[in-house]
């Protein structure tokens, strides 16, 4: 099939033409292995997923990497409260790690089976705090660091529950030394997460444009 030049959506290898972004990749995993936390901004057909599912591949070697999509994973009626937005973020983030057929640890299994337990039985008591808990008790127990990647990340800008997803990151970030979390976090957008209401405090996201 011949290629042609892709307008819309991201770019699949092999299919439509593509630029090299080797280099870009490597700027980022730089960022990534130094334990960094950072947003993408950019508008739209810049190439932000098509690069993020390209990192996805490059990292895969030394982190487990949870890449999502707020606007395909998270609807408007997930963020109506914190017991609904836990639970679909623990649903998306457990099927991400188990369709990459890894055999993980025991006790890692472990907490991950303890998390998907929690959203199976519709617990009313999963909110963030308790997410955040299961979050570290995972990273706490895996063999790989974790690398939390959320594409479309500014479509959850005016819910009052992202902000406080985005508090409670920010509060393990500090504390990571004693309280086990993500070794890195990616937030890819049209908008810069730092011009949220919420500011993060002076955030602990570094931008990088593209």
């Amino acid at each position: 099939m011949n290629r042609t030049f892709n307008l819309t959506a991201a770019c699949k290898r092999g299919l439509p033409y593509m630029v090299d972004v080797l280099s870009r990749l490597a700027e980022i995993r730089g960022y990534v292995d130094r334990g960094e936390y950072l947003s993408i901004n950019r508008a739209r057909q810049y190439g932000k997923t098509t690069t993020l599912r390209a990192l996805d591949e490059y990292l895969k070697d030394a982190y487990y990497v949870v890449g999502m999509d707020f606007q395909m994973q998270m609807s408007d009626a997930k963020f109506r409260s914190e017991n609904a937005f836990s639970v679909a973020f623990a649903k998306a983030f457990l099927r991400i790690l188990q369709n990459q057929g890894e055999a993980f640890p025991e006790k890692m299994e472990q907490e991950l089976n303890r998390l998907q337990k929690a959203t199976q039985e519709n617990r009313e008591d999963l909110e963030l705090v308790e997410l955040f808990q299961h979050l570290s008790d995972i990273c706490r127990e895996s063999d790989r660091p974790l690398v939390l990647i959320i594409d479309e990340a500014d479509s959850a800008a005016n819910h009052q529950v992202f902000l406080d997803f985005l508090a409670q990151l920010r509060g393990y970030y500090l504390k990571r030394d004693t309280m086990p979390i993500f070794h890195s976090v990616i937030l890819a957008g049209v908008y810069n997460i730092k011009n949220l209401k919420l500011k993060l405090r002076a955030a602990i996201f570094h931008g990088l444009l593209y």
